[in-house]
C-alpha cells in the first residue's frame, strides 16, 4: 500500500517539478528578451508580470522535489550524539510540521484566490489573473503536503525514506 502511495506520490511530484522546469523556462526567455529588447531601447511589455508569476510557478513546483531529495535545511549538530529513535522522532515530527504547515499555506492561498476572484485580480501591467496562480500555489502545497505526510507514515511504520523520485 505504502509503495503503490509512493508511486504515485513520485509521478504527482514529478509533474510538480516539470511544471516548475517550465516556469524556470519562462523566466529565463522573457527576462532573456527584455533585457536584449532594453538594449535595442524596447523593452519587454509585462515581462515584470510575467517573472512574478513565473517565479511562483518555479518555487511552488520544485517545493515537493525539493522535499522529497531532502533539500530542505536541515541542522544537524546534535545528530550524531542523539539515539537513533529520536532522530528519527526528530524527522516524523518535521515531516508532520511540514505537512500541516503546508496545508495551512494551501487552505490560507484557496481562501485567496476566492478573494481574487471576486475582486477580478489582475498584474498591474498586462493583466494576468492572479486566481489562477493562487490556485496552482493551493495544488503544489497540497501535492508537498501529501509528500511530507507520507515520509511520516513511512518513517512511523519502520521504513527508510530514499532520496530521489521514484515511479
Amino acid at each position: 500500500m505504502l509503495r503503490a502511495l509512493d508511486t504515485f506520490a513520485g509521478r504527482v511530484i514529478a509533474l510538480s517539478a516539470f511544471l516548475g522546469t517550465l516556469g524556470l523556462l519562462t523566466e529565463v526567455v522573457v527576462i532573456l528578451i527584455d533585457v536584449t529588447g532594453r538594449f535595442f531601447g524596447a523593452p519587454l511589455h509585462g515581462a515584470q508580470d510575467v517573472t512574478q508569476m513565473a517565479m511562483v510557478v518555479l518555487v511552488f513546483g520544485g517545493m515537493a522535489l525539493c522535499d522529497r531529495q531532502g533539500g530542505h535545511i536541515a541542522v544537524d549538530l546534535f545528530e550524531h550524539s542523539f539515539p537513533r529513535w529520536l532522530n528519527r522522532l526528530g524527522d516524523i515530527v518535521a515531516s508532520l510540521l511540514g505537512a500541516a504547515i503546508f496545508v495551512a499555506i494551501a487552505w490560507t492561498t484557496l481562501e485567496s484566490a476566492a478573494l481574487s476572484r471576486m475582486l477580478n485580480s489582475a498584474t498591474n501591467i498586462i493583466g494576468l489573473q492572479k486566481a489562477w496562480f493562487q490556485y496552482y500555489v493551493f495544488a503544489s502545497c497540497v501535492v508537498t503536503s501529501f509528500g511530507m505526510a507520507l515520509k511520516a507514515l513511512v518513517l512511523m511504520s519502520g521504513g527508510t525514506i530514499q532520496k530521489g523520485l521514484q515511479g
